[in-house]
């Protein structure tokens, strides 16, 4: 079954400010707190029923490493620059089963394995909160709800989520399977990697790396999303789409109302 509101449209994420400008336009329903974790920044924003954005982004950059307890500290420092909210999503990035961290490679730290962040989060914020893997979320925010649809996030690290007709499937970590030369795809297409290799080279790198996960997924549509999604130099038919970065926020609405989510989580 398709989400409940999805849209085609994607909007360009606001240039991050020192302190949000809340917006001026009204909102009914409940707020959602949209704290999305990665591997070089921490970014949150309100959103509305809608999942429209109520205050432009905050962003902070990642420590490193950044365990658990200085995490919550950064998002303390986030939430002093954001209006009122209802409840809290997060995408982490990592594998996440019911609220706990199993591990997180690009957060440097051992004490994310088996870390209970969404009550952490719940604590800190004294608000309902929901965490879940970031391509997972940022994938919430982009299918269209139809066929089987893969999201790959090319940013840090590589993320991945896959659904069918809406529904999420167990989470699965592409990032660390061989892809080429011994290395993973994390390896080959991360941000290390792109840094040391040319745009074109990282881009026939990606070109490759999206013929095996059509075969290993035979999805209908590919979204292509991250922070350097934008580096994306290819010529694509209509079964692979580039998508803002910013769904990686904006999916959090999307995560309370899909009650097809198959980690457990009860709505």
């Amino acid at each position: 079954m398709p989400i409940p509101g999805q849209s085609s449209k994607k909007k360009s994420a606001k240039k991050p400010s020192t302190k949000a400008a809340t917006k001026s336009k009204k909102s009914s329903g409940l707020k959602t707190l949209a704290f999305d974790i990665g591997g070089s920044g921490l970014k949150a924003t309100v959103l509305d029923a809608r999942g429209e954005m109520l205050a432009d982004r905050v962003r902070v950059e990642t420590p490193q490493p950044c365990p658990p307890g200085v995490l919550l500290e950064k998002l303390k420092e986030l939430l002093a620059q954001l209006p009122e909210f209802d409840r809290v999503s997060v995408g982490f990035p990592g594998v996440v089963r019911h609220g706990k961290t199993l591990s997180c490679k690009n957060l440097g730290s051992d004490e994310w394995n088996n870390f209970d962040l969404q009550k952490a989060i719940a604590k800190v914020t004294g608000k309902p909160t929901l965490v879940i893997n970031d391509a997972d979320m940022q994938g919430l925010g982009a299918i269209q709800g139809k066929g089987v649809e893969l999201v790959i996030t090319l940013g840090t690290g590589i993320g991945s989520a896959l659904f069918e007709d809406g529904r999420l499937a167990p989470h699965i970590e592409l990032a660390h399977i061989p892809f080429r030369k011994g290395q993973t795809y994390e390896q080959q297409l991360g941000n290390k990697a792109f840094k040391k290799i040319s745009r074109k080279e990282w881009n026939d790198r990606l070109e490759k790396a999206i013929e095996y996960f059509r075969i290993l997924t035979n999805f209908d549509k590919l979204y292509l999303g991250g922070g350097n999604a934008k580096e994306v130099a290819l010529k694509f038919g209509n079964d692979v789409e580039v998508v803002c970065n910013s769904l990686g926020m904006r999916g959090g609405i999307w995560l309370w109302k899909d009650s097809n989510l198959s980690d457990g989580v009860q709505k």
